[in-house]
């Protein structure tokens, strides 16, 4: 029974790249927002540029 706990136990320390790809998800995310952003405020119309 020992053996089995100290399996479950390192299996439990390596949880994987999760965190890691979590946050290059968010940060592409927000980068995506940020780009589209700068673009399109350069197609905004504020009537001043007859």
């Amino acid at each position: 029974m020992p053996h089995t706990a100290v399996l479950l136990a390192a299996a439990s320390q390596e949880q994987g790249p999760g965190d890691t790809l979590r946050i290059a998800l968010l940060v592409s995310i927000l980068g995506a927002v940020l780009l589209a952003w700068f673009l399109l405020r350069g197609y905004r119309n504020d009537d001043n540029n007859d």
